[in-house]
Protein backbone atom coordinates (compact mmCIF):
# COMPACT_ATOMS: atom_id res chain seq x y z
CA UNK A 1 0.00 0.00 0.00
CA UNK A 2 1.69 3.29 -1.25
CA UNK A 3 1.57 6.05 0.91
CA UNK A 4 1.26 9.90 -0.16
CA UNK A 5 4.67 12.15 1.60
CA UNK A 6 2.86 14.53 3.27
CA UNK A 7 4.73 17.60 1.92
CA UNK A 8 2.92 20.71 3.22
CA UNK A 9 2.95 19.05 7.11
CA UNK A 10 6.46 18.76 6.68
CA UNK A 11 7.24 22.05 5.84
CA UNK A 12 5.52 23.66 7.94
CA UNK A 13 7.78 22.21 10.75
CA UNK A 14 10.53 24.71 9.38
CA UNK A 15 8.69 27.58 10.79
CA UNK A 16 7.46 25.69 13.89
CA UNK A 17 10.69 23.67 15.14
CA UNK A 18 13.59 23.55 13.02
CA UNK A 19 16.04 24.75 15.31
CA UNK A 20 18.87 23.32 13.32
CA UNK A 21 20.09 22.80 9.72
CA UNK A 22 20.07 19.41 9.91
CA UNK A 23 16.23 18.60 10.10
CA UNK A 24 16.05 21.44 6.88
CA UNK A 25 18.52 19.00 4.89
CA UNK A 26 16.31 16.31 5.96
CA UNK A 27 13.05 17.67 5.14
CA UNK A 28 14.95 18.34 1.60
CA UNK A 29 16.02 14.75 0.79
CA UNK A 30 12.46 13.85 1.57
CA UNK A 31 11.15 16.21 -1.03
CA UNK A 32 13.22 14.77 -3.89
CA UNK A 33 12.88 11.58 -2.94
CA UNK A 34 9.31 11.43 -3.01
CA UNK A 35 9.08 13.73 -5.95
CA UNK A 36 7.83 16.59 -4.20
CA UNK A 37 9.76 19.45 -6.50
CA UNK A 38 6.82 21.90 -6.39
CA UNK A 39 7.92 25.25 -6.53
CA UNK A 40 6.10 26.41 -3.40
CA UNK A 41 8.02 23.33 -1.31
CA UNK A 42 11.22 24.46 -2.70
CA UNK A 43 10.38 27.84 -1.95
CA UNK A 44 9.98 27.68 1.43
CA UNK A 45 13.41 25.82 1.90
CA UNK A 46 15.04 28.77 0.20
CA UNK A 47 13.75 30.95 2.47
CA UNK A 48 14.85 28.92 5.67
CA UNK A 49 18.35 28.75 4.45
CA UNK A 50 18.72 32.47 3.82
CA UNK A 51 17.76 32.93 7.22
CA UNK A 52 20.76 30.63 8.44
CA UNK A 53 23.09 32.93 6.54
CA UNK A 54 25.82 30.18 7.32
CA UNK A 55 28.58 29.09 4.36
CA UNK A 56 26.85 26.04 4.23
CA UNK A 57 23.10 27.21 4.04
CA UNK A 58 24.19 29.45 1.11
CA UNK A 59 26.00 26.75 -0.80
CA UNK A 60 22.70 24.35 -0.31
CA UNK A 61 20.48 27.01 -1.63
CA UNK A 62 22.83 27.64 -4.88
CA UNK A 63 22.61 23.90 -5.00
CA UNK A 64 18.75 24.64 -5.06
CA UNK A 65 18.57 27.21 -7.64
CA UNK A 66 21.04 26.44 -10.17
CA UNK A 67 22.58 23.07 -10.82
CA UNK A 68 18.93 21.96 -11.88
CA UNK A 69 18.24 23.46 -14.75
CA UNK A 70 20.07 25.08 -17.55
CA UNK A 71 18.26 28.27 -16.79
CA UNK A 72 16.90 28.45 -13.22
CA UNK A 73 13.02 28.60 -12.46
CA UNK A 74 12.35 32.08 -12.16
CA UNK A 75 10.08 31.91 -8.72
CA UNK A 76 13.30 30.02 -7.18
CA UNK A 77 15.50 32.38 -8.40
CA UNK A 78 13.24 35.62 -7.43
CA UNK A 79 12.69 34.08 -4.09
CA UNK A 80 16.33 33.51 -3.33
CA UNK A 81 16.57 37.50 -4.17
CA UNK A 82 13.71 38.28 -1.91
CA UNK A 83 15.16 36.28 1.06
CA UNK A 84 18.51 37.21 0.66
CA UNK A 85 20.24 39.68 2.94
CA UNK A 86 20.08 43.30 0.68
CA UNK A 87 24.35 42.86 -0.04
CA UNK A 88 23.86 39.06 -1.08
CA UNK A 89 20.56 40.21 -3.36
CA UNK A 90 22.64 42.56 -5.38
CA UNK A 91 26.13 40.38 -5.79
CA UNK A 92 23.43 37.26 -7.16
CA UNK A 93 21.98 39.18 -9.85
CA UNK A 94 25.15 40.75 -10.77
CA UNK A 95 26.38 37.75 -11.24
CA UNK A 96 23.62 36.58 -13.01
CA UNK A 97 23.83 39.74 -15.38
CA UNK A 98 27.48 39.29 -16.51
CA UNK A 99 26.87 36.05 -17.26
CA UNK A 100 23.27 35.03 -18.32
CA UNK A 101 20.68 37.02 -21.07
CA UNK A 102 18.48 39.28 -18.79
CA UNK A 103 15.68 38.33 -21.52
CA UNK A 104 15.07 35.42 -18.71
CA UNK A 105 14.50 37.81 -15.89
CA UNK A 106 11.27 39.58 -15.25
CA UNK A 107 9.33 42.23 -13.49
CA UNK A 108 9.82 40.91 -10.04
CA UNK A 109 13.35 40.33 -10.05
CA UNK A 110 13.82 43.97 -10.49
CA UNK A 111 11.29 44.77 -7.70
CA UNK A 112 13.71 42.52 -5.70
CA UNK A 113 17.00 43.98 -6.71
CA UNK A 114 15.79 47.82 -6.06
CA UNK A 115 14.02 46.55 -2.65
CA UNK A 116 17.46 45.39 -1.69
CA UNK A 117 19.19 48.68 -2.95
CA UNK A 118 16.53 50.34 -1.02
CA UNK A 119 17.65 48.98 1.99
CA UNK A 120 21.85 49.18 1.18
CA UNK A 121 23.82 51.58 2.58
CA UNK A 122 25.74 52.24 -0.59
CA UNK A 123 24.31 50.76 -3.30
CA UNK A 124 23.35 54.29 -4.87
CA UNK A 125 24.68 53.45 -8.17
CA UNK A 126 24.22 49.86 -8.32
CA UNK A 127 20.72 51.12 -8.69
CA UNK A 128 21.25 53.27 -11.03
CA UNK A 129 22.56 51.04 -13.31
CA UNK A 130 19.14 48.21 -12.52
CA UNK A 131 17.21 51.18 -13.87
CA UNK A 132 18.67 51.96 -16.96
CA UNK A 133 18.08 48.12 -17.21
CA UNK A 134 14.42 48.58 -16.48
CA UNK A 135 14.17 51.22 -18.76
CA UNK A 136 16.01 48.96 -21.66
CA UNK A 137 14.21 45.85 -21.17
CA UNK A 138 10.65 47.71 -21.17
CA UNK A 139 9.78 47.41 -17.87
CA UNK A 140 9.40 50.72 -16.43
CA UNK A 141 5.56 51.76 -17.51
CA UNK A 142 4.22 48.20 -17.62
CA UNK A 143 3.55 47.84 -13.73
CA UNK A 144 3.36 50.48 -10.84
CA UNK A 145 5.26 48.45 -8.66
CA UNK A 146 8.73 48.84 -10.29
CA UNK A 147 7.87 52.78 -10.66
CA UNK A 148 7.08 52.60 -6.70
CA UNK A 149 9.95 50.36 -5.70
CA UNK A 150 12.14 52.49 -7.93
CA UNK A 151 10.73 55.84 -6.27
CA UNK A 152 11.15 54.40 -3.09
CA UNK A 153 14.86 53.45 -3.51
CA UNK A 154 15.94 56.66 -4.63
CA UNK A 155 14.20 58.38 -1.89
CA UNK A 156 15.95 56.17 0.42
CA UNK A 157 19.05 56.75 -1.10
CA UNK A 158 18.52 60.77 -0.57
CA UNK A 159 17.77 61.37 -4.28
CA UNK A 160 15.01 63.33 -3.84
CA UNK A 161 15.87 65.05 -7.87
CA UNK A 162 15.32 61.62 -9.63
CA UNK A 163 13.01 60.00 -6.92
CA UNK A 164 10.78 63.00 -7.94
CA UNK A 165 11.74 62.68 -11.56
CA UNK A 166 10.17 58.78 -11.45
CA UNK A 167 7.17 59.98 -9.98
CA UNK A 168 6.06 62.96 -12.21
CA UNK A 169 6.68 60.08 -15.14
CA UNK A 170 4.71 57.62 -13.97
CA UNK A 171 1.16 57.11 -16.11
CA UNK A 172 -0.71 55.85 -12.85
CA UNK A 173 -0.06 56.30 -9.20
CA UNK A 174 -1.22 54.40 -6.25
CA UNK A 175 -1.73 55.62 -2.50
CA UNK A 176 1.48 53.79 -2.08
CA UNK A 177 3.19 56.23 -4.89
CA UNK A 178 2.09 59.00 -3.46
CA UNK A 179 3.13 57.73 0.22
CA UNK A 180 6.63 56.85 -1.35
CA UNK A 181 7.09 60.22 -2.10
CA UNK A 182 5.57 62.11 0.67
CA UNK A 183 7.37 60.09 2.80
CA UNK A 184 10.98 60.45 1.13
CA UNK A 185 10.87 64.22 1.64
CA UNK A 186 9.55 63.79 5.13
CA UNK A 187 12.55 61.60 6.01
CA UNK A 188 15.61 63.99 4.72
CA UNK A 189 15.35 67.30 6.46
CA UNK A 190 16.99 70.23 5.16
CA UNK A 191 18.01 73.70 6.30
CA UNK A 192 15.00 75.87 5.90
CA UNK A 193 12.54 72.61 5.95
CA UNK A 194 12.25 72.74 1.66
CA UNK A 195 11.40 69.37 1.52
CA UNK A 196 8.89 69.42 3.99
CA UNK A 197 7.30 72.10 2.56
CA UNK A 198 7.52 70.03 -0.92
CA UNK A 199 5.50 67.01 0.98
CA UNK A 200 3.36 70.00 2.26
CA UNK A 201 2.39 70.73 -1.37
CA UNK A 202 2.38 67.57 -3.12
CA UNK A 203 0.11 66.44 -0.45
CA UNK A 204 -2.32 69.16 -1.10
CA UNK A 205 -2.59 67.97 -4.88
CA UNK A 206 -3.00 64.66 -3.89
CA UNK A 207 -5.87 65.58 -1.22
CA UNK A 208 -7.56 68.29 -3.84
CA UNK A 209 -7.26 66.74 -7.09
CA UNK A 210 -7.43 62.94 -6.65
CA UNK A 211 -5.51 60.01 -8.63
CA UNK A 212 -8.30 58.14 -10.02
CA UNK A 213 -9.95 57.41 -7.09
CA UNK A 214 -6.73 56.94 -5.01
CA UNK A 215 -7.30 58.62 -1.45
CA UNK A 216 -4.78 59.54 1.06
CA UNK A 217 -4.09 56.70 3.76
CA UNK A 218 -3.08 56.70 7.28
CA UNK A 219 0.54 56.61 5.81
CA UNK A 220 0.40 59.33 4.17
CA UNK A 221 -1.02 62.11 7.55
CA UNK A 222 1.29 60.64 9.33
CA UNK A 223 3.94 61.41 6.78
CA UNK A 224 2.36 64.99 6.49
CA UNK A 225 1.85 65.62 9.93
CA UNK A 226 6.00 65.01 10.60
CA UNK A 227 6.28 67.73 7.84
CA UNK A 228 4.53 69.90 9.58
CA UNK A 229 6.38 69.17 13.03
CA UNK A 230 9.20 70.40 11.05
CA UNK A 231 7.80 73.49 9.69
CA UNK A 232 6.30 74.88 12.76
CA UNK A 233 2.89 75.61 10.57
CA UNK A 234 0.52 75.22 13.39
CA UNK A 235 -3.02 76.62 11.46
CA UNK A 236 -1.89 74.06 8.98
CA UNK A 237 -1.87 71.90 11.16
CA UNK A 238 -5.11 72.24 12.59
CA UNK A 239 -6.64 72.22 9.23
CA UNK A 240 -5.33 69.07 8.54
CA UNK A 241 -6.28 67.03 12.27
CA UNK A 242 -10.35 68.28 10.67
CA UNK A 243 -9.19 66.50 7.83
CA UNK A 244 -7.64 63.47 9.56
CA UNK A 245 -11.07 63.24 11.64
CA UNK A 246 -13.17 63.73 7.84
CA UNK A 247 -11.34 60.56 6.18
CA UNK A 248 -12.38 58.78 9.73
CA UNK A 249 -8.88 57.88 11.30
CA UNK A 250 -9.34 58.72 15.10
CA UNK A 251 -6.60 59.58 16.88
CA UNK A 252 -8.25 57.54 19.97
CA UNK A 253 -7.68 54.60 18.37
CA UNK A 254 -5.05 54.69 15.23
CA UNK A 255 -1.98 55.04 17.66
CA UNK A 256 0.17 56.08 15.03
CA UNK A 257 -2.09 59.11 13.95
CA UNK A 258 -2.31 60.01 17.85
CA UNK A 259 1.20 60.07 18.39
CA UNK A 260 1.71 62.48 15.09
CA UNK A 261 -0.62 64.86 16.46
CA UNK A 262 0.89 64.91 19.57
CA UNK A 263 3.98 65.26 17.99
CA UNK A 264 2.47 67.80 15.98
CA UNK A 265 0.85 70.13 18.35
CA UNK A 266 3.74 70.01 20.90
CA UNK A 267 6.60 71.14 18.47
CA UNK A 268 4.09 73.96 17.08
CA UNK A 269 3.86 75.24 20.31
CA UNK A 270 0.37 74.19 21.21
CA UNK A 271 0.75 72.14 23.90
CA UNK A 272 -2.53 72.17 25.43
CA UNK A 273 -3.73 70.36 22.14
CA UNK A 274 -0.92 68.52 22.53
CA UNK A 275 -1.90 67.10 26.36
CA UNK A 276 -6.14 67.00 25.10
CA UNK A 277 -4.93 64.76 21.63
CA UNK A 278 -2.71 62.38 24.15
CA UNK A 279 -5.50 61.88 26.84
CA UNK A 280 -8.08 61.02 24.32
CA UNK A 281 -5.85 57.84 23.03
CA UNK A 282 -7.19 54.59 24.36
CA UNK A 283 -3.44 53.03 23.42
CA UNK A 284 -0.06 54.24 23.81
CA UNK A 285 3.27 53.05 22.48
CA UNK A 286 6.37 54.46 23.52
CA UNK A 287 6.99 57.23 20.74
CA UNK A 288 3.26 58.89 22.16
CA UNK A 289 4.70 58.72 25.40
CA UNK A 290 7.99 60.30 24.40
CA UNK A 291 6.91 62.56 21.93
CA UNK A 292 4.72 64.40 24.92
CA UNK A 293 7.56 64.28 27.24
CA UNK A 294 9.49 66.08 24.63
CA UNK A 295 6.92 68.27 24.33
CA UNK A 296 7.10 69.13 27.81
CA UNK A 297 10.99 69.64 27.66
CA UNK A 298 10.54 71.96 24.66
CA UNK A 299 7.95 74.30 25.64
CA UNK A 300 9.49 75.33 28.80
CA UNK A 301 7.68 72.41 31.34
CA UNK A 302 10.59 70.27 31.31
CA UNK A 303 9.65 69.77 34.85
CA UNK A 304 6.97 67.96 34.80
CA UNK A 305 8.45 64.96 32.41
CA UNK A 306 9.86 62.87 35.45
CA UNK A 307 6.16 62.40 36.58
CA UNK A 308 5.21 61.28 33.17
CA UNK A 309 7.76 59.17 32.65
CA UNK A 310 6.54 57.44 36.32
CA UNK A 311 2.96 57.56 34.50
CA UNK A 312 4.52 55.90 31.87
CA UNK A 313 6.06 53.13 33.91
CA UNK A 314 3.06 52.51 35.53
CA UNK A 315 1.05 52.12 32.62
CA UNK A 316 3.00 48.72 31.50
CA UNK A 317 5.69 50.56 28.79
CA UNK A 318 9.05 51.27 29.32
CA UNK A 319 10.89 54.15 28.13
CA UNK A 320 14.17 53.09 25.93
CA UNK A 321 17.28 54.53 24.33
CA UNK A 322 14.81 56.48 22.12
CA UNK A 323 13.11 58.18 24.74
CA UNK A 324 16.09 59.17 26.46
CA UNK A 325 17.41 60.50 23.48
CA UNK A 326 14.97 62.46 22.35
CA UNK A 327 14.45 63.99 25.93
CA UNK A 328 18.30 65.02 26.42
CA UNK A 329 18.49 66.58 22.93
CA UNK A 330 15.30 68.60 24.11
CA UNK A 331 17.04 69.63 27.32
CA UNK A 332 20.06 70.19 25.31
CA UNK A 333 18.04 72.82 22.99
CA UNK A 334 16.75 75.03 25.84
CA UNK A 335 19.65 74.41 28.04
CA UNK A 336 17.99 72.64 31.35
CA UNK A 337 21.44 71.63 32.59
CA UNK A 338 20.33 70.25 36.08
CA UNK A 339 17.57 68.33 34.91
CA UNK A 340 20.01 66.52 32.18
CA UNK A 341 22.26 65.50 34.37
CA UNK A 342 19.97 63.99 36.60
CA UNK A 343 17.97 62.17 33.74
CA UNK A 344 21.32 61.19 32.72
CA UNK A 345 21.36 59.77 36.25
CA UNK A 346 18.12 57.84 36.13
CA UNK A 347 18.45 56.50 33.02
CA UNK A 348 20.05 53.49 34.11
CA UNK A 349 19.75 53.57 37.90
CA UNK A 350 16.01 53.61 37.94
CA UNK A 351 15.10 52.92 34.26
CA UNK A 352 17.81 49.89 33.38
CA UNK A 353 18.33 51.60 30.01
CA UNK A 354 22.34 51.51 28.87
CA UNK A 355 23.23 55.02 28.27
CA UNK A 356 24.56 54.88 24.37
CA UNK A 357 26.93 57.90 22.43
CA UNK A 358 24.33 60.37 21.44
CA UNK A 359 23.42 60.37 25.18
CA UNK A 360 26.75 61.36 26.78
CA UNK A 361 27.10 63.80 23.40
CA UNK A 362 24.09 65.24 24.96
CA UNK A 363 25.32 65.71 28.24
CA UNK A 364 28.46 67.45 27.05
CA UNK A 365 26.74 69.33 24.75
CA UNK A 366 25.00 70.65 27.91
CA UNK A 367 28.13 71.54 30.31
CA UNK A 368 29.91 72.83 27.08
CA UNK A 369 26.95 75.62 26.56
CA UNK A 370 26.88 76.22 30.37
CA UNK A 371 30.80 77.06 30.15
CA UNK A 372 31.40 73.91 32.26
CA UNK A 373 34.12 72.94 30.04
CA UNK A 374 36.41 71.19 32.80
CA UNK A 375 33.27 69.27 34.26
CA UNK A 376 32.75 68.19 30.43
CA UNK A 377 36.63 67.23 29.52
CA UNK A 378 36.45 65.11 32.46
CA UNK A 379 33.06 63.29 31.34
CA UNK A 380 34.56 62.54 28.28
CA UNK A 381 37.46 60.92 30.20
CA UNK A 382 35.53 58.74 32.44
CA UNK A 383 33.38 57.78 29.82
CA UNK A 384 33.50 54.14 28.96
CA UNK A 385 33.24 53.93 25.36
CA UNK A 386 35.29 56.11 22.84
CA UNK A 387 33.68 59.26 22.14
CA UNK A 388 32.79 60.16 18.90
CA UNK A 389 33.99 62.93 16.56
CA UNK A 390 30.45 64.31 16.87
CA UNK A 391 30.76 64.86 20.64
CA UNK A 392 34.56 66.08 20.51
CA UNK A 393 33.45 68.54 17.81
CA UNK A 394 30.97 70.06 20.33
CA UNK A 395 33.49 70.55 23.01
CA UNK A 396 35.65 72.07 20.91
CA UNK A 397 33.44 74.58 19.74
CA UNK A 398 32.45 75.49 23.49
CA UNK A 399 36.06 76.02 24.46
CA UNK A 400 36.14 78.42 21.07
CA UNK A 401 33.12 80.13 22.76
CA UNK A 402 34.33 80.41 25.92
CA UNK A 403 38.23 81.18 25.71
CA UNK A 404 39.64 77.92 26.61
CA UNK A 405 42.69 77.69 23.93
CA UNK A 406 44.30 75.43 26.09
CA UNK A 407 41.93 72.55 25.53
CA UNK A 408 40.55 73.06 22.48
CA UNK A 409 43.91 72.67 20.81
CA UNK A 410 44.03 69.77 22.45
CA UNK A 411 40.32 68.05 21.26
CA UNK A 412 41.05 69.73 17.80
CA UNK A 413 44.24 67.93 17.24
CA UNK A 414 42.74 64.38 18.30
CA UNK A 415 39.88 65.50 16.79
CA UNK A 416 42.20 65.49 13.50
CA UNK A 417 43.97 62.66 14.12
CA UNK A 418 40.98 60.85 14.24
CA UNK A 419 39.89 62.16 10.97
CA UNK A 420 43.17 60.64 9.20
CA UNK A 421 42.80 57.56 11.37
CA UNK A 422 39.36 57.10 10.00
CA UNK A 423 40.93 57.71 6.26
CA UNK A 424 37.26 60.51 5.47
CA UNK A 425 36.16 62.26 2.97
CA UNK A 426 37.68 65.70 2.98
CA UNK A 427 34.04 67.57 3.07
CA UNK A 428 34.08 66.01 6.78
CA UNK A 429 37.69 67.21 7.75
CA UNK A 430 37.01 70.89 6.81
CA UNK A 431 35.13 72.02 10.16
CA UNK A 432 37.53 70.33 12.68
CA UNK A 433 40.37 71.83 10.39
CA UNK A 434 38.59 75.62 10.35
CA UNK A 435 38.14 75.02 14.45
CA UNK A 436 41.52 73.86 15.37
CA UNK A 437 42.82 76.81 13.27
CA UNK A 438 40.70 79.41 14.95
CA UNK A 439 41.94 77.97 18.20
CA UNK A 440 45.33 78.43 17.48
CA UNK A 441 44.71 82.19 16.16
CA UNK A 442 43.41 82.69 19.65
CA UNK A 443 46.38 81.92 21.08
CA UNK A 444 48.86 84.00 18.53
CA UNK A 445 49.97 80.56 17.01
CA UNK A 446 50.21 82.64 13.70
CA UNK A 447 52.82 79.88 12.04
CA UNK A 448 50.64 77.27 13.31
CA UNK A 449 47.85 78.11 11.57
CA UNK A 450 50.14 79.04 8.35
CA UNK A 451 51.06 75.60 8.39
CA UNK A 452 47.44 73.91 9.04
CA UNK A 453 46.05 76.52 6.23
CA UNK A 454 48.36 75.00 4.00
CA UNK A 455 48.20 71.28 5.17
CA UNK A 456 44.18 72.00 3.80
CA UNK A 457 45.79 73.06 0.50
CA UNK A 458 47.89 70.35 -0.29
CA UNK A 459 44.84 68.31 0.64
CA UNK A 460 42.45 69.90 -1.02
CA UNK A 461 40.02 70.88 1.80
CA UNK A 462 38.03 73.51 1.04
CA UNK A 463 36.05 75.54 4.20
CA UNK A 464 32.20 75.53 3.60
CA UNK A 465 31.33 79.08 3.15
CA UNK A 466 28.39 80.45 5.70
CA UNK A 467 25.22 81.94 4.62
CA UNK A 468 22.59 83.36 6.40
CA UNK A 469 18.72 82.72 5.33
CA UNK A 470 18.09 86.79 6.53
Amino acid sequence: MSSVFPGPRFLSLLHKNSKTLIQAKQIHAQLIINGCEGNSHFGKLISHYCSKQSTESSKLVHLLVFPRFNHPDKFLFNTLLKCSKPEDSIRIFADWASKRSLLYLNERTFVFVLGACARSASALRVGRIVHGMVIKLGFLYESELIGTTLLHFYAKNGDLRYARKVFDEMPERTSVTWNAMIGGYCSHKDKGNHNARKAMILFRRFSCCGSYGVRPTDTTMVCVLSAISQTGLLEIGSLVHGYIEKLGFTPEIDVFIGTGLVDMYSKCGCLNSAISVFELMKVKNVLTWTSLATGLALNGRGNETPNLLNRMAESGIKPNEVTFTSLLSAYQHIGLLQEGLELFQSMQTKYGVTPVIQHYGCIVDLLGKAGRLQEAYEFVLAMPIKPDAILLRSLCNACIIYGETVMGEEIGKALLEMEREEDKRPGSECEDYVALSNVLACKGKWAEVEKLRKEMKERRIKARPGYSFV
